[in-house]
């Protein structure tokens, strides 16, 4: 069966762990009602903005894998038979990350992935956080699909999305903590463009609330293999944004429009050259 039905989770985390768990567990249930059998929730779902300034104590919030947020959404998971992907601040032996647990329909943890491109502007101080991640461009399988995660800025590099896709991805989850409304334009082109460009789905979880000098909009949405709008925008209110998704799409998308089989990667050394940023001006 090619026929999924997936969930985009929306609400706005506070202060309080446990407050943020309960909503996550409400909603993912909601969702489950719904028929929903995958779904994922915004990036850092179980903490408040942190990285919005550099403060050491932030480094608490982390968790290792067997951590109370992981284990709480494992339980869900479990209870509701569906796949979540759950954003959280993780800490191992190796570091700190921003990472994405995919969590199986059966509680366990099918992978996850670590955020790769780690931003550093004002409101988002997240390099004295985060380590870039160490994981590569996984694909999963899992809720009958080919799965892949790109984390908030990494949507703005295209080169995540063409692994994800020459390794098989159908559909990309990207969970996002974008505020400033004005800029919603950028995100909304971007993943068209790379739901377009690699033929597969991309669904787009944003936190919303106001958090400081930050209003997270929401605007959680899922685009198809031709980079149009098949579920959302949202609003900016709590909520589940539902998405009825036929893989069959996929691979309709990718032999009208030739763009994995017609690439040219023995002209492509440049963009794979050591700190190719150095000439760029």
């Amino acid at each position: 069966n090619k026929l999924i039905r997936a969930a985009g989770i929306q609400f706005a985390p506070h202060q309080d762990r446990e407050k943020n768990l309960s909503r996550a567990k409400a909603l993912a249930t909601l969702a489950s009602d719904q028929g929903a059998s995958i779904m994922a929730l915004p990036q850092l779902f179980s903490s408040p903005w942190f990285p919005s300034s550099i403060d050491e104590r932030n480094l608490s919030l982390a968790e290792e894998e067997d951590g109370p947020a992981v284990n709480f959404i494992r339980e869900i998971a479990s209870a509701i038979k569906a796949v979540i992907i759950a954003p959280v601040f993780e800490k191992d032996k190796d570091g700190y990350f921003n990472t994405a647990f995919v969590i199986g329909a059966d509680g366990g943890i099918i992978g996850k992935y670590r955020k790769m491109h780690v931003a550093n502007l004002p409101l988002w101080e997240e390099k004295p956080y985060f380590s870039p991640g160490n994981l590569g461009f996984p694909v999963f399988k899992a809720g009958g699909a080919s799965i892949g995660v790109q984390l908030c800025r990494d949507i703005f590099f295209p080169e995540g999305f063409r692994v994800l896709a020459l390794k098989g991805a159908e559909l990309v989850f990207a969970p996002t903590a974008s505020a400033f409304y004005h800029s919603r334009k950028k995100w909304d082109s971007a993943l068209s463009a790379a739901a377009h460009a690699n033929g597969l789905f991309i669904f787009r979880v944003n936190r919303i609330g106001a958090e400081g000098r930050q209003e997270f909009y929401g605007r959680s949405f899922c685009v198809n293999p031709e980079g149009e709008f098949i579920a959302g925008p949202s609003g900016s209110s709590e909520g589940v944004v539902m998405a009825d998704i036929d893989l069959n799409e996929v691979h309709s998308s990718r032999s009208e429009w030739a763009f994995l089989k017609d690439r040219r990667p023995d002209e492509y050394a440049r963009i794979a050259k050591d700190r190719a940023s150095e000439d760029i001006k």
